[in-house]
């Protein structure tokens, strides 16, 4: 339960990514246009202010948008795969500032080292995919009903996509989004969290910087910084065809609406309640490490944090012994001491949050089984340090089936089948990451089956956080239905067209009409 207040290299890291550690002005990077009010950058490590940078006005968004639109016609033109090789060196300098960016990650959102580390190494993956997919960006030949006939089918990019991100992955996430659009063509204008201002201005000048080696046109990738109403510039935007959205299910269901109303198109991955069931056959040992990895990770504010353990009324005592053990000895302080489990929630007002959760689960008839609590004293200064803790509750209650973005576990007990388990699960409004702990060879395809999790994640003997960027991330239900990073994810940056060659002297039309002049 002790943190240490040091530097850790933080200065160092800053100066490597091209962020001056104080800026009263525009702290831009190229093409990060921001010439409005102040928004400051204080780390909820140890409450420092690491940095101000100036958010978007009107005005601004309108000069990314003209710089956006120009890029585009040139970007467009070139061939897929020289895009990909564009993409390969903006991972090449993932590579070399891989340390750096990791410890911005780590200090100016809270979360460990090491998972600021893992971040990074997501967006050197996600490029390593995307030169892959430059070179596979296929359609489909079909038979034509009409002799002499050949029709066929094509993706072209879309133009300007549009992302928004979320404090708890700054810079994955976008480039989940970035190297994609890229490769298939695109060009990205980027708004990051208000809360990780600066995470953005590193990633920016990163791009720039391989932009500039290569004369392409800055306007590839865009940053603007601020609130809501920086992202409603977006979202009400004809001329940005895709708006990516990541956050709470509140925010992108005003996103949807925007976003449809005329006609656009939006991927969103929203809030996630997400649930390990533990069958009389799980490996208690195995349960352990996944639950309370997946509970306290990034101070429970992944979207596939673990919320829920749903478990067996046979084992219910032994695996909550284990886990209440296991809670015991995490150490929680300063996430860049890699000696600590569990860094802090990124403001106070997430602090308050969870102080609601556990003050309403205990009103609904819950019982605390792990004391909760925010921590004081010295390293501790921000405020923004709490204690994991668990709960004991029933399936339907309301704070139970409310997604809350910090470190609080509920334990639920399911007796019966796994059919039953597998209902409690699925009876949130939520359906992002799920998981089932079994040796049971017919409950874990009970549990994949079309009758098992309604979830866009399943997940057999491994938790509900983390994913690897070849498969499609995202959700059904109320996290939004998108899909993003690997597999076939690369199909929503681009407009497929059909197209019929008639190669002969003839103009026979489709279904046997005849027209005859």
């Amino acid at each position: 339960m002790e943190a240490v207040a040091t530097d850790f290299g933080i200065k160092d890291a800053l100066n490597q990514l091209g962020v001056n550690p104080i800026n009263e002005g525009t702290s831009t990077g190229s093409n990060c246009f921001s010439n409005g009010e102040l928004i400051e950058s204080n780390s909820p490590v140890d409450g420092a202010l690491i940095g101000k940078v100036k958010s978007t006005t009107k005005e601004d968004y309108e000069k990314a948008m003209k710089a956006a639109t120009s890029a585009f016609k040139t970007w467009r033109t070139m061939p897929a795969p020289q895009r990909g090789e564009i993409v390969r060196q903006f991972g090449d300098k993932l590579r070399e500032k891989k340390e750096a960016l990791g410890k911005l990650v780590s200090y100016e959102m809270g979360k460990s080292y090491q998972e600021g580390l893992g971040e990074v190494q997501e967006m050197i993956d996600i490029c390593d995919f995307a030169v892959g997919l430059s070179r596979q960006l296929h359609g489909l030949t079909m038979h034509s009903e009409r002799p002499g006939h050949r029709m066929y089918e094509q993706y072209h990019p879309l133009g300007v996509v549009g992302i928004i991100s979320a404090f708890n992955f700054p810079v994955a996430v976008w480039a989940w989004n970035t190297a994609l659009a890229w490769v298939c063509g695109d060009v990205c204008i980027w708004k990051p969290s208000e809360k990780v201002p600066l995470c953005g201005i590193a990633c920016q000048n990163i791009a720039a910087e391989v932009f500039a080696t290569n004369n392409l046109p800055e306007g590839i990738s865009c940053l603007i910084n601020g609130d809501h109403k920086v992202g409603e510039f977006m979202t009400k935007d004809t001329r940005v065809p895709l708006v990516s959205a990541t956050g709470s299910t509140r925010m992108g269901k005003i996103v949807a609406k925007e976003v449809a109303g005329r006609l656009g198109k939006s991927l969103l991955e929203l809030g996630g309640n997400n649930a390990i069931i533990v069958t009389p056959d799980a490996d208690i040992k195995m349960t352990v490490i996944g639950a309370v990895f997946g509970a306290v990770g990034t101070c429970g504010q992944r979207c596939t944090s673990t919320r829920r353990l749903i478990i067996h009324e046979s084992i219910y005592d032994k695996v909550k012994e284990a886990v209440v053990d296991a809670y015991n000895q995490l150490r929680i302080g300063n996430p860049l001491d890699e000696n600590n489990h569990v860094g802090p929630l990124i403001d106070t007002d997430a602090v308050k949050m969870y102080q609601n959760a556990l003050t309403q689960v205990v009103e609904e008839g819950g019982n605390i089984v792990v004391e909760g609590g925010v921590l004081s004293g010295e390293g501790y200064e921000s405020g923004c340090y709490v204690k994991p803790a668990i709960a004991e509750a029933q399936p339907d209650y309301k704070i139970v089936q409310h997604e809350t973005f910090a470190p609080v576990l509920y334990l639920l007990k399911y007796s019966g089948e796994v059919e039953n388990a597998i209902t409690i699960q699925n009876d949130v409004a939520q359906g992002l990451s799920s998981a089932i702990m079994t040796n049971n060879l017919r409950e874990a395809e009970r549990f994949l089956s079309v009758q098992g999790s309604d979830c866009g994640i399943a997940n057999v003997n491994i938790g509900t956080s983390g994913a690897e960027i070849g498969g499609a991330f995202g959700g059904e239900k109320e996290t939004g239905g998108g899909r993003e990073s690997g597999s076939d994810a690369w199909k929503i940056y681009m407009r497929r067209q059909t197209n019929t060659i008639n190669y002969t002297t003839e103009l026979p039309l489709a279904q046997g009409i005849k027209f005859d002049l």
